[in-house]
């Protein structure tokens, strides 16, 4: 069996993790940050669900204002903002190009509105320089989500873009198993949420040394061998082995969600994330992008998120086909782990008196989406014999 994704960590890394969970001090900040953050316009966090927290504190909007989000997003990003009393409201998608539809912003916008939250998805990069002009005519905060476009030290958002967040969550590239990274353009704005942060208590450093065992027996079981077997004993003791293994990766469940998103990041963390910084080969996403270049060759009659995308990476590897679940059953029983639920994303609805803003063309999509076992370590022989499993049923 193919695993469905290979964390981009290595064994090295872990090891460091574990060793700078004894041997630093439990302190929020270290010696020598690397260049990319720079230290008054830069802000490293336990995650971007806490970066986003602590920013939504420190913006202070009104009860009942709006934020325009990207029509699919991560769950808890949109939590967040309710919590604060505000209302998301949906931006449908071109999903061709994955990006914002214009005439979805222009309809959305109310005196209410305060901020665009926009979502660069899969490994893509939507171009943000009419959502920037948009958003100026409208004198609208810009926040960039970056989490799954990461690419290395190269692009720390769009310059205009008020804040741009990044996540080096669990099944994110260059992983430091934690921690996200927000730039501001305003340096007060940074310090703002510094503040907010301060406040929070440190992360256990013991707490992030379990992190760091769990996700190394993770990766024992991605190898082929073993997670074959472990597939299989999955199988014969009924257990739902594609629940089990998103659910093992999620980074925060819904059980005491604020209490374990409001911490600052351990100093082990932020260790880990500096060394992954620092040591970034840009030369895996050249690798990547390759890989999944050659299997979109193989193919051409699938529809794919982001087949027009004017940058992409290919972070993970979806499809769009009417009948996800059976495909997935069709490639397991080949050995490959398609799966649908490989991240925490999910489709944001209207609000009940905005029914003009329901996004269908995320919805149609999101219900058609499988993701496929491509990503660097999976060879070219194995993609082809991939895409025979596919083309013999499409």
């Amino acid at each position: 069996m193919i695993p469905r994704k290979r964390l981009d960590i290595g064994w090295l890394d872990i090891l460091f993790g574990m060793r700078a969970c004894w041997s630093l001090e439990n302190s929020s900040t270290i010696a020598s940050s690397p260049e990319w953050l720079q230290k008054e316009t830069s802000l490293a966090c336990l995650s971007v669900r806490s970066g986003f927290d602590a920013l939504l504190h420190a913006l202070n909007f009104e009860p009942e204002s709006e934020i325009l989000v990207s029509a699919i997003t991560i769950r808890g990003m949109t939590q967040i903002i309710e919590a604060y009393g505000l209302v998301p409201i949906p931006l449908d998608l071109d999903m061709r190009h994955l990006s914002v539809l214009q005439e979805s912003l222009s309809k959305a916008v109310t005196p209410r509105t305060k901020a665009i939250l926009v979502a660069h998805l899969f490994g893509s990069r939507m171009k943000m320089e009419s959502i920037l002009e948009f958003a100026r005519s409208h004198q609208l905060l810009v926040i960039e989500d970056c989490a799954q476009a990461y690419t290395g030290t190269d692009y720390r958002g769009h310059p205009q873009s008020d804040i741009s967040l990044f996540s080096f969550g669990s099944i994110k590239t260059a992983t430091a198993l934690g921690g996200g990274v927000l730039h501001f353009r305003d340096a007060s704005l940074c310090q703002a949420v510094r503040d907010r942060q301060e406040q929070w208590p440190i992360q256990s450093q013991q707490q992030f040394c379990f992190r760091l065992c769990k996700y190394a027996l993770l990766m024992m079981l991605s190898y082929r061998a073993t997670y074959t077997v472990f597939t299989g004993v999955c199988q014969m003791m009924g257990i739902d082995c594609d629940r089990l293994i998103s659910n093992s990766v999620r980074g925060f469940s819904s059980d005491d969600f604020f209490a374990r998103i409001r911490q600052r990041p351990c100093s082990a963390l932020l260790a880990l994330l500096a060394r992954r910084l620092q040591c970034f080969n840009r030369e895996r996403i050249r690798q990547r992008t390759k890989l999944a270049e050659q299997a979109i060759a193989l193919i051409p009659s699938y529809e794919r998120p982001g087949s027009e995308a004017s940058e992409h990476t290919h972070w993970v590897f979806p499809i769009l086909c009417p009948d996800p679940e059976r495909l997935m059953r069709h490639l397991w029983d080949r050995g490959f782990d398609a799966t649908r639920g490989g991240s925490s994303l999910y489709v944001v609805e209207a609000p009940e008196n905005r029914p003009e803003m329901t996004p269908t063309e995320a919805k149609r999509a999101f219900q058609q989406l499988l993701y496929l076992p491509i990503y660097t370590g999976v060879s070219l022989p194995e993609i082809e014999r991939l895409a025979r499993a596919l083309n013999d049923i499409h």
